[in-house]
């Protein structure tokens, strides 16, 4: 398991999903754009100085950062539920109902 590069992901992801572009955080910190592409292709581990700024920018908790948890892609997601759904309609019934709930 090569840790820098699981940190890289996942801070691509979390900053991805926030939209904020590598230049914008790379600004926010202080740092140049270039060195948040090395810590995102696992090159270079932040510093922690630097650490802590991107925890409070992306507004996340460390654990939130270093949960390296793989989900499956969105697209994957939907097929697998779909799938299931189509197959169990107790299943279906409960989704939708979750859906009310959250939508």
């Amino acid at each position: 398991m090569n840790i820098k590069k699981l940190l890289g992901q996942r801070l691509k992801e979390i900053r991805k999903n926030k939209k904020i572009t590598q230049e914008r955080l790379a600004e926010l910190i202080g740092i140049d754009t270039s060195s948040i592409s090395h810590i995102e292709n696992g090159k270079y581990y932040p510093t922690a100085e630097n650490l802590d700024k991107i925890l409070e920018i992306l507004d996340i908790k460390p654990n939130e950062l270093f949960s390296f948890e793989s989900y499956a892609s969105h697209e994957n997601l939907l097929n697998e539920m779909y799938e299931s759904m189509k197959q169990n309609a107790e299943l279906t019934k409960l989704m939708y109902k979750f859906y009310i709930a959250v939508k």
